[in-house]
């Protein structure tokens, strides 16, 4: 049997690769971010392509992999994969939805304290030699509203670890029952009702048509004056240019993003300088993540075996 070439072009943990590399019937080529000249010469014969986020799967890099049975996703989301041109070539696309979950949750948690207790502004003051502790005392959690936008396993980890700071937790998610959100302690309501109620807002949904822009100037105009919002899900879930202006009149108290429209950051977005925002540089989940990695990367040959079974019975 011929051995199947596998390749990655994002970092992913050596742990992760480690069933890869030790299969015989596999030839891994580990070349991340290559140049586009580069990885059209690397496609030819790949039968399986890993990915994380950075590398956006086409519909035309799809055209150029002839060979390509399955796509892996080390990671949640498979938005960086034209889905529908892999639909057409009878390409398997494969993820690990459940593998970054406690990472993401705990970052937005994170980032919710930091933005609460000014953790970064109080570091960079006594760092530089002063002692001022009286100017960045922030607000305790305890008895504070929590927004949770979007239910699924990210949005209920946030909310389980919210609770335990004794917060009060709305969330809208429209794919969720009423009766199955007040089941984890969620009070559900509009997208609008939980920006107008809540005192610190987190976004957990995917992105696409319905989402992307969802915290935009008329949103942000009926939000509670000071609410605090973190998005360690999707950039493009945010209008930057309305959070920013939001964020310099007051009307929004803070952000603390992990996730951009254009990762890297670019040096003239309207997020860079404010005072009140606390930017990272997509750390949720951490790169590269063992746990994440080894999911796609255990089945290459078992699903391709199952892709091209299914076409033979058609």
């Amino acid at each position: 049997m011929s051995k199947l070439k596998v390749l990655v072009t994002d970092k992913i943990d050596p742990e992760g690769l480690a069933p890869l590399r030790a299969h015989a019937g596999i030839e891994l080529v580990y070349q991340v971010a290559p140049k586009p000249e580069e990885l059209e010469k690397l496609l030819k014969g790949v039968g399986a392509w890993l990915v994380r986020s950075e590398t956006k799967i086409t519909a035309d890099w799809v055209t150029k992999a002839p060979d390509l049975r399955l796509i892996g996703r080390a990671g949640v989301g498979v938005d960086n994969i034209d889905l529908p041109a892999a639909t057409r070539r009878g390409i398997a696309v494969v993820n690990a939805p459940a593998a970054n979950t406690l990472a993401a949750a705990e970052h937005a948690v994170a980032l919710m304290l930091a933005l609460a207790r000014h953790i970064p502004k109080a570091d960079a003051s006594t760092q530089a030699g002063k002692w001022e502790r009286g100017k960045f005392m922030g607000v305790e959690l305890h008895g504070k509203t929590l927004g949770v936008v979007g239910l699924g396993r990210i949005g209920r980890e946030v909310a389980k670890r919210a609770a335990s700071f004794g917060m009060k937790l709305v969330g809208f998610d429209p794919f969720v029952t009423d009766a199955q959100a007040r089941e984890i302690g969620i009070e559900p309501m509009s997208f609008l009702d939980v920006l107008a109620k809540s005192d610190f807002v987190t976004l957990h949904v995917p992105g696409g048509e319905k989402t992307n822009g969802m915290v935009n100037a008329a949103a942000l105009a009926k939000a509670k004056k000071g609410v605090r919002i973190i998005n360690c899900a999707r950039g493009e879930l945010i209008d930057d240019a309305a959070l920013a202006e939001a964020l310099k009149s007051g009307q929004v108290g803070g952000a603390a993003l992990d996730v951009f429209h254009a990762e890297p950051l670019p040096a003239d977005s309207p997020l860079r300088g404010l005072p009140n925002t606390i930017l990272t540089p997509t750390w949720a989940p951490p790169r590269p993540r063992p746990r994440a990695a080894s999911r796609p990367s255990s089945r290459p040959r078992s699903s391709i075996s199952t892709t091209r079974a299914s076409r033979r019975t058609r």
